[in-house]
């Protein structure tokens, strides 16, 4: 099965990720945000599977830190510029895995389901 796991290496969350894939020994590829951005075309098929709202990293300070107009009346289209422009904003980790499928988040036990071998 392919896995990319998206996200910033820095991340507690990466790390943490990071650490469950490599121990339950789930080949993957890692693209950091940071380094290698992310395209539109990505962005846009995340948020079809999982609802922009979800890919959306609201929590996080890059996003509370934006001008109140920024954050305000937020669309589909508005919230993929934010994230094209800013990739912190986006949700970490975002993993891709067999055939297309996508999960944002890190959740053990979500994971263990999904990569079941």
């Amino acid at each position: 099965m392919s896995v990319t796991i998206y996200g910033i290496r820095n991340c507690d969350t990466m790390k943490k990720a990071l650490t469950w894939l490599n121990d339950h020994g789930v080949k993957h590829e890692f693209h950091d945000y940071k380094a290698s951005a992310i395209d539109r075309a990505h962005l846009e098929s995340w948020c079809k599977a999982l609802g922009w709202e979800t890919v959306l990293n609201r929590a996080g300070t890059t996003f509370r830190k934006l001008p109140e107009s920024d954050r305000e009346n937020l669309t589909e289209k508005k919230a993929i510029a934010l994230m094209l422009a800013q990739p912190s904003m986006i949700k970490r980790p975002m993993l891709e895995y067999g055939g297309g499928r996508v999960m944002a988040g890190f959740k053990p036990d979500l994971y263990a389901t999904a990569l079941k071998r």
